[in-house]
């Protein structure tokens, strides 16, 4: 069975790290792109970051770049969010997704992917002010 599934979510004061893991089950994560989105209560859902597989070309939202590092581990089947420097505006719950997508070096220069097959269940992100 295919499955992701987040953990490392807290709660946590402003100005707090956490790392949020994604683990792989069920499928090779080293051929797959990956993303981690997010979503507030009452707000639509996000793209925080994302990472292509074999050349590990990254992109993160404006809000979270230079705060927030994506990086896999494919000996391990993870892929990892170090968040560091969080605010109260990062509350939301984080999610993962996969695909093989084939998508070019110019498209992950200006944005995530959306549409990816395989999603996990999320994992709750609490920043406190």
């Amino acid at each position: 069975e295919v499955q992701l599934v987040e953990s490392g979510g807290d709660l946590v004061q402003a100005g707090g790290s956490l790392r949020l893991s994604c683990a792989a089950s069920g499928f090779t994560l080293d051929r797959y792109d990956v993303g981690w989105f997010r979503q507030a209560p009452g707000k639509e859902r996000e793209a925080v970051s994302c990472i292509r597989s074999g050349d590990a070309i990254t992109h993160y939202a404006e809000s979270v770049k230079g705060r927030f590092t994506i990086s896999r581990d494919n000996a391990k089947n993870m892929v990892y969010l170090q968040m560091d420097n969080l605010k109260p505006e990062d509350t939301a719950v984080y999610f993962c997704a996969a695909d093989v997508l084939f998508l070019s070096y110019s498209y992950y220069t200006r944005r995530c992917p959306s549409d990816y097959d395989y999603w996990g269940q999320g994992t709750q992100v609490t920043v406190s002010s």
